[in-house]
């Protein structure tokens, strides 16, 4: 089974950047396209940004658009999420996500229901 493990959240002032990584564990062979949803208090999950297997197709929330970056290094089974000038509406627990089932091989999902394996996710909080 795939396992995934997010890192990089913490506390920064709006305005500031920050990186967050998620490693894959186990079969990493079967994972296909990840992506990075949060959910902030109070609101729904949304998909922030994905990204295919080869890395060729990304998508971004349209709130995200020109701040964020969805990156992969598939020799070290990492997606990382670039985040620059980060906004107080930006804080939320980040999730990472990944299909396994194969349906997704050269694109990449926005919905939550394209994903099947989850990480715990990394709590992200950006001060005014």
């Amino acid at each position: 089974q795939v396992q995934l493990v997010e890192s990089g959240g913490g506390l920064v002032p709006g305005g500031g950047s920050l990186r967050l990584s998620c490693a894959a564990n186990g079969r990493t062979f079967s994972v296909y396209a990840m992506g990075w949803f949060r959910q902030a208090p109070g609101k729904e999950r949304e998909c922030v940004a994905s990204i295919s297997w080869g890395g060729r197709y990304t998508y971004y929330a349209d709130s995200v658009k020109g701040r964020f970056t969805i990156s992969r290094d598939n020799a070290k089974n990492t997606v990382y999420l670039l985040m620059n000038s980060l906004k107080p509406e930006d804080t939320a627990v980040y999730y990472c996500a990944a299909d396994t089932s194969g349906r997704y091989l050269a694109a990449a999902p926005s919905s939550a229901l394209a994903y099947d394996v989850w990480g715990q996710g990394t709590q992200v909080t950006v001060s005014s």
